[in-house]
Formats: C-alpha cells, sequence, structure tokens
C-alpha cells in the first residue's frame, strides 16, 4: 500500500502540471552551451542551416588543449531554456490552438503550448519538419530493430534501397507496449496521450506539405524506442563467434591452455582496467565452472539467411563524459562537459528541441520518433549519457528433437513459433518475405554443431517487447521533476538500456550505469553461449543498488569514455576491451596535468586535446620502447624511425592536419599506422600462430584506428601488448596473463620481432614514400568525418568525440 501511495503521489505531481501555462522558464544555468553537426535542418533543400553546426564543431579541432573562455562562445552555440532574450527569427503557427513554434538562427525550434499534450503535437510537427527524411528512411527498419530479426541490421537496411513492409504480426507485436504503459495506472494512460499527441502533430505536418504518406501510429513512436534500445543500447549476443574461437584454441593449445589463453584474450575482469566510479559492483563476470554453458564446434554455426546487404554500422561508442565536482571547480559549482555519440548521419539521428509549457521546461536532443528529450538540460540540471557496453543479450543453444523446427524445453518436445514479420520490397525485384522461428528465448538466428550434434541458436535481448517503459524517466528530466543527484539516480534506475548516465546542477555531480540486466544462472560463463534445456534460464535482474553508481565521489570527479564503469563489473562477450589500456586515460592525464582549480575551459581543453591524440602514440609506445630499447637497433633507419616516434609521443601524438594540406603534420603518424598491426602480430603470434592470430583479429580488430565514422581507440589489442611486455620486463602487474605471449617469454626473441616488425614498416615507406623517414606523412583526406548516407558533401576534420556535446555549469537551484 505504501508502494502504491508513492506511486499515485507521484501521478498527482506529474499530472497537476499537465495544464499549466507556457511560461517563461527560469534559467540558472551560468553558461550552457552545445553543438550537434552538421546542422538542425535535415531535409534536402539545403540552407545555412544544413551545414552551420559542422562549421563549429570543426572549428573547435585545431586547438587541441589550448580551448580558451572565448573559444567556447565562439565554436559552441547557446543552450539557453527558451529564446533567453533573443529574437525569433521566424514563428510557425500550428493548426493546433495554442501551439507556436519560434526558431532562432540556428533554426532550433522553441515549442511552447498551454498543455502538455500541445507541446508534444508541436515537438512532432517540428521533427517532421527537421528530421522528416529520417523518420521515412527508419520506419520499417526500426520495427525489424524491435522484432531482432535474424540477419538484418537496421541502420544497413535504412540505407540498403530496400523497404520493410510490416505485417499485421508485426503491427500487433509493437501494439502490446501500450498495454503495458496502461497498465501502469493513470500516468500510464497520460503517456498513451501524449504519444498520440505527438503523432498527430507529425501527421498534421504532412498533411499541411502534401506529403503522401501512410499516417503515423504511436506503433512508429514504440519501434524508434526499439532501435535506440536494440542499436545502442543493447550489447552482447556474440557468444557463438567467440566459442567458435574457443574451440580452435582447444585443438591447438590442448583444452586447458586453450581455456586459459581464451580467459586472458576476452579480459572479462581486469583489476588493472580504469574505472569511472569508486566501490565494487559484481556484475557479468564468470563462473569457476561452466556446466551450464556450451562450446560451439569450430565453422559449424550456419546463420539463417536474408538477402539484405550489411553495410559496416558506424560507431556508437565514440561518447564520453568530464564531469568535475564543486570541491575542484574554480568556481565552486560543478563542470560538465559530455555528450553521446550516435554517429555521423545526414540527416543526423538526434534533432534539436526546446519544449515549454504545461509543465515541460527542456531542451536537448531528441531521437526523432520519440517525443522526449533523452540529453539535454532543464532548468537547473543537465544530463547526458554513454554506452556502458554491459551485456543485456545472451544467446542460448537448443537442443533439437526430430527436426529443426522442434527443441526441448524443461524435458518436453516443443514446436518452435513463426513470426511473419512482413516483406522485403524493392524496386524491380518481387517482394522477400520476412519469416522467421521462435523458441522461448527468442529469434532463431541459426544452426551449428555441438560435439557434432546439430543445436537450434536462439537470442534473448532483455529489453525486446518492452523498450517504451524506458521513456518515463525521461519524462520526468523533462518536466523538471528530477531535482537532485538522489532524485536522478532514482529516475535512471527505470532505463532499461544499457547506458551510463552523468548529472550536475550547481552543487553535485552523479552517475548511474542502467539497463534490465540478467541475473545469469550459477554454472554459466556470460562469454559463451547458454544451455537453453531450461536449467540455465536467467533468474532475475539486477536490482538498482546492484548498479554501478556514484554521488559526488571523493576523487572530485567523473570521467567515463566508455570504459568499465566500476570495479569487477564483467565485460560483455562482444566486448574485450576491458583491459589495463583504455582512452579514458588520454582524458584522465589532461585532466591531471591541469594545475589548481579547474575551469570550464580547461575541462573543454581536456576533452578537445585527447580527441585529436593517437592512443597508440601516448599510451602504447613506451611498452614497445622500453623492450626495443634493451639492445641496438638493426639499422640507422629503424633507429631514426624509433627517435621519431619519440619525439611524436613527447609532444602528445597528435594526428592533426593544421595546415589542411592533406597530411598528418607529424612523420610519427605514417610510423606508427605503418607499424603497429606488425607489432601487435609480433607479440601475439608466437603463441597464437598466423591462423588463429587472423581469426582473432576477426572478432577483436588489432586497432580502432582514426578513421572518417569519428570514433577510435575503443576497440584494438592495446592491452595484451601493454601487460605482456610489462609483465617481460619485470613491471609490476596485476592480474598477469596466463602465459608469456611475445617471443614466449623470452626478452631477445621479443625485441627482435618488435625490431623486425619495425623495419618492415619502414620499407613499405620507404617503397611509397621515399628514403627520408621524416619526409613520411599519413594521410589526413581518408579519415576526414563524413556523414553517413552520401548526401552531403560537407566533411570535418578527424577528431575522437561525442556527437552532440554540451558545455554547462549552474550557479544556482530551485528551492531545495
Amino acid at each position: 500500500m505504501k508502494r502504491l501511495a508513492l506511486l499515485l503521489a507521484l501521478a498527482a505531481l506529474l499530472l497537476g502540471a499537465i495544464s499549466a501555462a507556457a511560461a517563461p522558464p527560469h534559467d540558472y544555468a551560468a553558461v550552457a552551451l552545445d553543438v550537434l553537426p552538421p546542422g538542425e535542418n535535415g531535409g534536402v533543400a539545403f540552407n545555412g542551416n544544413t551545414t552551420d553546426q559542422a562549421a563549429l564543431y570543426d572549428g573547435l579541432t585545431p586547438l587541441g588543449d589550448k580551448v580558451g573562455n572565448a573559444d567556447l562562445q565562439r565554436w559552441f552555440k547557446p543552450e539557453t531554456l527558451g529564446l533567453g532574450g533573443a529574437k525569433a527569427v521566424r514563428t510557425e503557427k500550428l493548426p493546433r490552438t495554442g501551439v507556436v513554434i519560434r526558431r532562432d538562427k540556428w533554426d532550433v525550434p522553441y515549442v511552447s503550448g498551454k498543455t502538455q499534450a500541445d507541446v508534444e503535437y508541436g515537438t512532432g510537427w517540428a521533427t517532421a519538419e527537421d528530421r522528416g527524411l529520417l523518420l521515412g528512411l527508419i520506419r520499417g527498419p526500426a520495427r525489424a530493430a524491435a522484432l531482432d530479426i535474424p540477419g538484418i541490421d537496421p541502420i544497413s537496411l535504412a540505407l540498403s534501397g530496400k523497404t520493410f513492409v510490416p505485417s499485421p504480426q508485426t503491427e500487433a507485436f509493437l501494439a502490446k507496449q501500450l498495454d503495458l504503459l496502461r497498465a501502469h495506472g493513470p500516468l500510464g494512460r497520460h503517456f498513451v496521450t501524449l504519444l498520440q499527441a505527438y503523432v498527430a502533430g507529425i501527421n498534421a505536418y504532412y498533411k499541411s506539405v502534401r506529403t503522401p504518406i501512410q499516417p503515423y501510429t504511436p506503433n512508429d513512436v514504440i519501434a524508434a524506442a526499439a532501435l535506440i534500445a536494440a542499436r545502442f543500447g543493447a550489447n552482447g549476443g556474440t557468444e557463438v563467434s567467440r566459442s567458435m574461437l574457443l574451440s580452435a584454441l582447444q585443438k591447438k593449445l590442448g583444452a586447458a591452455k586453450g581455456e586459459q589463453v581464451f580467459a586472458d584474450l576476452r579480459s572479462a575482469n581486469d583489476p588493472e582496467a580504469p574505472v569511472s566510479v569508486p566501490g565494487s559492483f559484481p556484475q557479468e563476470l564468470p563462473a569457476s565452472t561452466a556446466d551450464g554453458s556450451v562450446i560451439v564446434d569450430d565453422g559449424s554455426f550456419q546463420p539463417v539467411p536474408l538477402e539484405v546487404p550489411q553495410i559496416a554500422p558506424a560507431s556508437t561508442t565514440m561518447s564520453n563524459a568530464l564531469l568535475v565536482g564543486a570541491s575542484r571547480s574554480a568556481t565552486g559549482h560543478p563542470l560538465f562537459v559530455a555528450g553521446p555519440q550516435v554517429g555521423y548521419f545526414f540527416p543526423e539521428f538526434f534533432m534539436e528541441v526546446d519544449m515549454e509549457g504545461g509543465g515541460f521546461g527542456t531542451r536537448g536532443a531528441l531521437f526523432p520518433g520519440v517525443p522526449f528529450v533523452v540529453i539535454g538540460r532543464g532548468i537547473d540540471d543537465v544530463w547526458s549519457a554513454t554506452s556502458s557496453q554491459s551485456d543485456n543479450t545472451d544467446v542460448f543453444v537448443e537442443t533439437l528433437c526430430g527436426d529443426d523446427t522442434h527443441y526441448m524445453f524443461k524435458g518436453a518436445c516443443r514446436a518452435m513459433t513463426t513470426f511473419d514479420a512482413g516483406v522485403l520490397s524493392a524496386s524491380g525485384s518481387p517482394d522477400q518475405p520476412v519469416i522467421f522461428r521462435e523458441t522461448v528465448h527468442g529469434p532463431v538466428e541459426g544452426y551449428a554443431t555441438v560435439d557434432g550434434t546439430r543445436v537450434a541458436i536462439s537470442l534473448e535481448r532483455s529489453t525486446r517487447g518492452r523498450e517504451l517503459l524506458s521513456t518515463k524517466p525521461f519524462f520526468q528530466l523533462d518536466t523538471n521533476h528530477v531535482n537532485s543527484a538522489q532524485s536522478f539516480v532514482k529516475a535512471m534506475a527505470g532505463v532499461e538500456f544499457s547506458f551510463n548516465w552523468f548529472y550536475a546542477d550547481d552543487k553535485d555531480i552523479a552517475m548511474y550505469s542502467s539497463g534490465r540486466l540478467p541475473v545469469r544462472a550459477p554454472g554459466t560463463d556470460p562469454a559463451l553461449p547458454t544451455d537453453g534445456s531450461g536449467a540455465y534460464d536467467w533468474r532475475g535482474f539486477l536490482t538498482p543498488a546492484q548498479h554501478a553508481q556514484a554521488i559526488d565521489p571523493k576523487s572530485g570527479e567523473i570521467v567515463n569514455w566508455n570504459n568499465k564503469p566500476a570495479a569487477n563489473v564483467g565485460a560483455s562477450d562482444d566486448n574485450w576491451s576491458f583491459g589495463p589500456i583504455q582512452r579514458v586515460q588520454l582524458l584522465q592525464r589532461k585532466l591531471d596535468a591541469q594545475k589548481g582549480k579547474l575551469t570550464l575551459a580547461g575541462v573543454a581543453s581536456a576533452m578537445n586535446g585527447a580527441a585529436t591524440q593517437d592512443l597508440r602514440g601516448v599510451l602504447l609506445l613506451p611498452d614497445v620502447d622500453a623492450v626495443l630499447r634493451t639492445g641496438p637497433a638493426p639499422d640507422p633507419r629503424a633507429a631514426q624511425m624509433l627517435e621519431i616516434l619519440e619525439a611524436w609521443a613527447a609532444k602528445g601524438a597528435s594526428r592533426l592536419d593544421l595546415d589542411l594540406d592533406g597530411k598528418i603534420d607529424d612523420p610519427g603518424a605514417a610510423i606508427m599506422d605503418a607499424v603497429w598491426n606488425r607489432w601487435a602480430d609480433a607479440v601475439m603470434t608466437p603463441v597464437l600462430g598466423p591462423a588463429l592470430v587472423s581469426r582473432l583479429a576477426a572478432l577483436h580488430i588489432r586497432s580502432d584506428d582514426a578513421n572518417s565514422g569519428g570514433s577510435s581507440y575503443i576497440d584494438g589489442w592495446y592491452g595484451y601488448v601493454d601487460k605482456d611486455l610489462r609483465t617481460l620486463l619485470g613491471k609490476p602487474v596485476k592480474g598477469a596473463f596466463s602465459t608469456h605471449y611475445c617471443g614466449s617469454g623470452d626478452l631477445a626473441a621479443c625485441r627482435a620481432s618488435l625490431w623486425a616488425a619495425l623495419d618492415a614498416a619502414g620499407a613499405e615507406l620507404a617503397s611509397a614514400q621515399g628514403p627520408d623517414p621524416a619526409a613520411w606523412r599519413a594521410g589526413a583526406i581518408a579519415e576526414r568525418i563524413r556523414f553517413t548516407s552520401g548526401i552531403l558533401s560537407t566533411t570535418m576534420r578527424w577528431t575522437n568525440r561525442p556527437t552532440f556535446q554540451q558545455v554547462v555549469t549552474f550557479s544556482g537551484h530551485r528551492p531545495r
């Protein structure tokens, strides 16, 4: 009864604001800035607002770690609540009485209305106006994401030229989430009303411009929320490919040693991995014995065939957050520089909106199709997110009985169900039916063998069929009912997607790592497929207190760059990068280098300086250099190459092309690009051999180099090289590997292989660019950031930075 009373009280508070007038908000921000490239205009009729924010974003890059207060004002735009005293460039009056949209010079829509439904109607109108092209592109693919259709990547589908036409069964599957909302009482039913108002605004805009489309429905909102969950907020699900590597390792090395090397490679819980918050939050850790896990025979997996071209997905893990607490701030108020990475697209996946009236008072990034600001600010607080990479998706191995459509579960032979999802349609081609089978765990992805016996492989995602429930915390944020770090942590516990959430107001900073994270059965290893017999199904989900979290840690800061959130948070099966080297260390070094109290410009400098560094030069060259310097260089060219690398690293290992001649300024970058993969192979090959080195690289790349998608250095063999070489040199190592890799533990052999790798890189560069290493240059044009879709020709300098970024500090707060 107490819980019911609290829920009713919350509903009364929130619903009581529904009809409040749209008064100008009080803004407690001392500084509030943001940027979202390329620009607010996401239509094919280009104008000045198509790429104006790309110019801002690109302008900050060459400043490195020398960003001043004036630079913040020049290379970011204001993120005020309301127009902040500025005049509207244009005003739109909508068909619905009481709803007005005003636009600033950046074309950001300021939506105001008398009721919450009015504001949502206006937000829907602005979404269709600014991101109508994107809404059309993702409409079908978002439904594919909601269903977890085997073999279909939703972004690849959106860009493939094919259209997914959903079936009645698909629409019924989505509509069930409205029933879930309604079951949450008055607040849930009010949510449904807001979704309907948002959709009505979308349809009204299309009607006003005479666009002939199938009217949007709340199912489109559900599908868009599912796209966030499945694309940006889901991790794991690669256990089959990982277990086949384990099978191959055991064939080569023997069962015991193969398992030990597999444990080294996956870095499930490396004690040296940098973390963002203090404390221990044990989760996703392998069991000492894994009787409930299955090793799939190497090479046996056969995926369900679907003829959809797969496009390499843009990275979604470039998000970072730098939060400085009041105790370390020069103003005595927290400093916040943070943002998520959603890739560089045109139209961009995010759009910016200001929502005022009926209790709404927020501004920030909205994911088109979802009616709330998901990253942004309120009157006296600001929040953002990074991908936590927490594992909420597992693969189950189903024992077949009789044929490929029946399986054993809890001792009985069951028939798989069939899901008729719809058809894939393409001009000039016959429609392709999209039909897949399901078990109790989820869609059947394919078939394989275990010890020679044929099995089915199914996938279970914890958020499937319930994505819309995660929108409630954003409603609380957008209506300013989150008013403290404590209430923020409580609210974000309601987000079931796997993200790290960050908060600041004028007093506190906080982080909460969210997700509907399974409690796995004893005797299972999260890196391997799970026995689907029913004996090892999930045992529930982590409680809010079990999630990594902190408010005002003693360090006075919270820094995250998609690294391990806290101690004893295990790495998901698709993440083998939670080792001793993580790019968050670049941010930490830049912050630590600043003496005394920190300023907002100083924190932005740390972010921007790290964004153009080559992690390999800063964090890994010292290890390799220490080994190489135990003996002489094989020839003068190799010696000169190492000296150039050392000088480049001493200057910060920048990848900037300051003079825009299309070449990275320092020759060190060219040498590192040519030698790194050779060094990585030299370290790992003595134990794995060439074939398994290639297999490992197919699952876990040697280096996530600078590229036209921006995000870099999240994945790589960085931890392998660092930990193994430090061990070889006799340096302190926590969680040492089970075996020696480079030179099989012989320093002289290791050194010789590393020198040989450098010499081979030199020969390659000399053949291409001439004999003088000082004249060698890496190309900068290929790694300039491009906006996926190919519609927009604008490019930006490479930078390792969030897509939507906020720079905010507050000087006041509502009465607490």
